[in-house]
């Protein structure tokens, strides 16, 4: 009884096994997450103006950067130390700096956020410097962190009397982690729309289709709808802590984006050509040769002979040699895909300079299904 319990088991076991086997397998879907972000829901860019000091006779050269000696100025002023306007200060550990920084979303008074400082004058370097208090605006003006602190600065330069100079990476520029405090909070209204929109990264069609229908099917139908190609719009609760659950719902849907479309891109600087999977080719056929002329000057010496009335002279002869390889000659057949293309172009012996010009060739005889697009 019990080995014939034993073998239904096991019987079992195996046809459940052949069972996931045959499943199809899944398609290479993606987070909603990593295709999409919530609209509203960015960083915002800030900027300042200040002074770094302590410097080792790096920095800025007065003469040549008023502005400098300008804010020591007002900023000894502030501090009950007047400058007489007749004293022109030749500081040299001084320099005048920006100072930039990216405020995440939601970010709070009291957080800190990184900073970057660099030297707007004639400074040679900011290695060993100190920023001093600089208010961080926003667009709009208003002050939202203040920086302040010690730089870590990656580059170095030594100069010689001679006037030769060797530096390592950029000595004029360096960074000061959590070197600003955060002062004001950016307004949002995150919490208070009824809806949440999500912008796709990439705009698609298909993409903002197949998210629709994911959210639906898993959260009602209504709930989401495509207002273009970018944006999806979805109704969410008003209550904040059931908005940031229902949106760490949304972010773990896995939706299949759809397939770009087909394109060929070329950087004209570099050479580098991409050719996506989906680029097709008519029926064509290419020939491509390279003629290479080759012109060589030398000077020869004309001897007159002996006892003669002539006059050595120097004569110029040039000559010109043309070599132009055979060509070979390779055909496209009808909707030839990606792989096809790369193995007939790599027979020829074809370089991207070459591989460049066949392309743009089958884009202007219309055999080439794609968008050819150069940066």
């Amino acid at each position: 009884m019990l080995t014939n319990m034993r073998r239904a088991f096991v019987k079992h076991i195996a046809l459940l096994l052949c069972a996931l086997v045959s499943l199809p397998s899944p398609a290479m879907a993606e987070r909603v997450k990593d295709i999409a972000s919530v609209a509203g829901v960015r960083g915002n860019q800030l900027i300042g103006y200040g002074l770094v000091v302590g410097l080792d006779g790096t920095g800025d050269q007065t003469s040549q950067a008023p502005f400098t000696i300008q804010s020591i100025r007002n900023m000894l002023a502030k501090f009950g130390v007047p400058i007489p306007p007749n004293v022109n200060p030749q500081l040299k550990n001084v320099a005048a700096v920006t100072v930039i920084a990216d405020l995440p979303a939601f970010s709070k008074p009291g957080q800190t956020i990184d900073v970057t400082v660099s030297s707007i004058g004639n400074a040679q370097s900011l290695r060993g410097g100190t920023l001093l208090m600089t208010p961080l605006r926003g667009v709009d003006g208003e002050v939202y962190a203040m920086a302040q602190g010690s730089m870590v600065v990656s580059g170095f330069g030594v100069s010689g009397k001679d006037g030769s100079r060797i530096a390592v990476n950029v000595p004029s520029a360096g960074r000061i982690p959590n070197g600003a405090s955060v002062e004001r909070e950016v307004p949002s209204n995150f919490a208070t729309s009824p809806y949440v929109m999500l912008n796709l990264n990439t705009p698609d069609f298909t993409t903002a289709a197949r998210l629709v229908d994911g959210i639906n099917n898993l959260l009602g139908a209504g709930t989401a709808e495509a207002v273009d190609a970018v944006t999806i719009r979805v109704t969410a609760p008003v209550n904040p802590g059931q908005r940031i659950s229902y949106l760490s719902t949304l972010e773990a849907i896995e939706v299949e984006p759809g397939e770009a479309s087909a394109r060929v891109i070329i950087n004209s600087r570099t050479g580098t050509v991409v050719i996506g999977s989906h680029v097709r080719v008519t029926p064509a056929a290419v020939a491509h040769g390279s003629l290479s002329v080759t012109i060589t000057e030398r000077t020869d010496v004309s001897q007159p002979n002996p006892f003669s009335q002539g006059e050595t002279v120097a004569v110029s002869r040039s000559n010109i040699s043309v070599d132009q390889p055979a060509a070979r000659m390779f055909v496209f057949s009808a909707g030839v895909n990606l792989d096809e293309i790369v193995r007939a172009v790599n027979q020829v012996g074809a370089a991207p300079g070459d591989l460049v010009a066949i392309l743009e060739a089958l884009k202007q005889a219309g055999a080439l299904r794609a968008e050819l697009i150069v940066i």
